[in-house]
């Protein structure tokens, strides 16, 4: 299900709304908020315009993983998205 927001990001950007990290480890230790990684996996909530030539291959509502340092942290809403450009998205989950 995704979201609808007021936003429409620039030509050749995505918005992603991150995956919440995990807050216990597979051999159930609670992981304090400091010591949590940034997650590299989300959905994409919005899309901009394709850049000419460079068509997006993805889809509002598509589970995608990026790179660890991609896209910039925005609040929209009280909620927190990651902008980044199409191309700094690496593939997508099949459902």
């Amino acid at each position: 299900m995704s979201k609808k927001i007021n936003f429409k990001p620039a030509i050749g950007r995505v918005l992603v709304e991150p995956s919440a990290a995990e807050e216990v480890s597979s051999g159930g230790i609670i992981i304090p908020d400091t010591a949590k990684e940034k997650p590299q996996q989300g959905s994409i909530i919005a899309i901009g315009a394709e850049k000419k030539d460079e068509p997006i291959n993805f889809k509002v509502g598509e589970k995608v993983l990026y790179g660890k340092y991609s896209g910039t942290e925005i609040s929209i809403d009280g909620n927190d998205y990651l902008i980044m450009s199409a191309s700094d998205i690496y593939g997508s989950f099949e459902k």
